[in-house]
C-alpha cells in the first residue's frame, strides 16, 4: 500500500526558520534507511504558506487566496510518499523519524493513498486506461528530465 507522511507545519516552519545541520544530517540519515529498505518513493519540504496560494470553489466560481494562513495545526510543512506492506509497517517508520520540529511540538499524520479498486464500478476500464496512460506518460516525463 502506498501512504502519504504529511510532516505539520509548527510556529517555526511558517516563520520561515530553516532546519539546523544536524537535523537536515538526521533526516538525510533516515530518508537514506527509507530508500535502501524500498520504502520511500518521493520526500519534500515545503516553504512557509506565505509564498503559497489557495484556490477556493465555490457555485461555479474560483478565488485565489494569497497566504499565509492561518491554521498553523492545519497546514504541511513537508511530506513522503512510502510504499509500505500496512499501516502498521508505516506506524514503524514514522516513529523512527527524527523530531522535525526540535524545541517544539511536532506530528506526523499518515494517510493511506486511494488505490484503483477503492473507487469501485465508478472508476470504468475506460478511466482506468486513461489513468495507467498518464502515469506511464508522467514516468517517462520523469526519466527525461
Amino acid at each position: 500500500m502506498k501512504v502519504m507522511v504529511i510532516v505539520k507545519a509548527s510556529k517555526n516552519s511558517e516563520a520561515g526558520v530553516m532546519p539546523s545541520e544536524k537535523l537536515l544530517a538526521d533526516m538525510g540519515r533516515f530518508n537514506e534507511e527509507l530508500v535502501k529498505a524500498g520504502i520511500m518513493l518521493a520526500g519534500e519540504g515545503l516553504h512557509p504558506s506565505v509564498k503559497g496560494k489557495r484556490i477556493q470553489f465555490s457555485g461555479g466560481k474560483r478565488t485565489v487566496v494569497d497566504g499565509p494562513f492561518s491554521e498553523t495545526k492545519e497546514l504541511i510543512a513537508g511530506y513522503w510518499l512510502w510504499q509500505v506492506r500496512s499501516m502498521e509497517e508505516a506506524v514503524e517508520w514514522a516513529r523512527r523519524c527524527p523530531d522535525p520540529m526540535p524545541g517544539e511540538d511536532a506530528e506526523l499524520e499518515i494517510r493511506p493513498i486511494f488505490e484503483a479498486d477503492d473507487f469501485g464500478a465508478e472508476f470504468t476500464p475506460e478511466l482506468r486506461a486513461q489513468e495507467d496512460r498518464l502515469r506511464l506518460q508522467i514516468e517517462q516525463q520523469q526519466h527525461k528530465a
